[in-house]
């Protein structure tokens, strides 16, 4: 398959100041890519990168095989084939629905203006909404306008700022499944950028994370959550606790579990990741650990429970399992041993 976007060791400096450092990700013809990261990882420059708005200070940008940015020459954001979707939609509130999907459509004819328009209302399926006024639009109605508006110049890549930020969490997850869905039906090539894990996973094919400024992992969603490179990924990537453990050679968690004192001579000390559904409710078992706290999530409990060492890990249990502080919890445990963590990085061993 073509890569579509490759950038190759970009870095972006503003004065002293480092907003991205030696990033080089490829993106697929097709595929769907997504920048994802804390606030101030440096996600969002490079976005603006891509689509021209920021000069690069070393590195290179190239679409289609087209070199756009280099430090030595920046194509301008208008030359570009690049659509973009902003955060907050941006729509033109003087134009109904046809006129700001038509808005970059100046150069074609009437008719190809007309049919065009009349092709992404019905994709984003707003034709009973033609003639609307943004205002008028539920959020998630006003996102489809914008991404239509974004389409109909046929971009060679689509750039995603944040676009489901404005909308509530349960609109927000269900409507980036309902954007893939569409994307990938057209075959568009495009690279969101978000903090939220969940608007990645449900729409991303690849997934970039970034921290201060610099590439940390790039994967699948399945082995950026399964197979995080360190512990930094660990902790961004789902729910879950770090803690302090050991590792004997057969590949089995010893302390702080499954017994007391200091590990033996031939266990290795480690950073393991323990996410909620490794710790989960056994009515039948005996093993007990004591509730910290609690978190009602509806069709389950999320507890904090205390180790023998003081450590907290989470577990999930039934919603009609109710504990209190204080209280113990019967537990089974299948610890992964995969996310086991030494010297910052995954272990290869575990």
């Amino acid at each position: 398959m073509s890569q579509q976007l490759e950038l190759q060791r970009v870095s972006v400096r503003y004065g002293a100041t480092t907003a991205v450092e030696n990033a080089s990700v490829t993106l697929a013809s097709g595929d769907i890519g997504c920048l994802l990261g804390p606030s101030g990882c440096g996600k969002t420059t490079l976005l603006r990168a891509i689509a021209g708005f920021e000069p690069l200070t070393a590195g290179s940008i190239a679409l289609c095989g087209e070199t756009l940015s280099t430090p030595q020459r920046r194509t301008p954001p208008e030359q570009r084939k690049v659509g973009m979707v902003f955060q907050d939609f941006a729509l033109f509130p003087h134009l109904n629905v046809r006129g700001n999907i038509a808005f970059g459509l100046s150069a074609l004819s009437r008719r190809a203006r007309r049919d065009r328009v009349e092709s992404l209302l019905q994709l984003v399926a707003l034709s009973e909404h033609a003639d609307a006024w943004p205002h008028e639009l539920s959020g998630g109605q006003q996102q489809r306008v914008a991404l239509a508006r974004a389409l109909a110049p046929e971009p060679e890549i689509l750039l995603l700022d944040e676009p489901f930020s404005n909308l509530d969490a349960e609109l927000r997850t269900a409507l980036a499944a309902d954007v893939r869905e569409l994307l990938k039906r057209s075959a568009i090539t495009a690279l969101l950028v978000t903090h939220d894990q969940h608007e990645a996973f449900a729409m991303a094919d690849q997934i970039t994370l970034l921290n201060q400024g610099k590439i940390v992992q790039t994967a699948s969603p399945y082995d950026l959550y399964h197979h995080p490179l360190s512990p930094f990924v660990a902790a961004f990537i789902g729910e879950g606790a770090i803690i302090t453990a050991s590792i004997n050679r057969a590949g089995e968690v010893t302390e702080p579990f499954t017994r007391a004192g200091k590990p033996g001579e031939t266990d290795a000390r480690c950073q393991l990741l323990v996410r909620p559904g490794d710790i989960t409710y056994d009515a039948g078992s005996t093993t007990r650990l004591r509730v910290a706290r609690r978190s009602f999530r509806g069709a389950h409990y999320l507890y904090e429970l205390l180790l023998p060492d003081g450590q907290r890990v989470p577990c999930l249990a039934p919603g009609h399992i109710e504990v209190p502080a204080g209280a113990t919890l019967p537990v089974s445990l299948q610890l992964q041993t995969h996310l086991a963590f030494r010297g910052g990085q995954a272990s290869r061993e575990a």
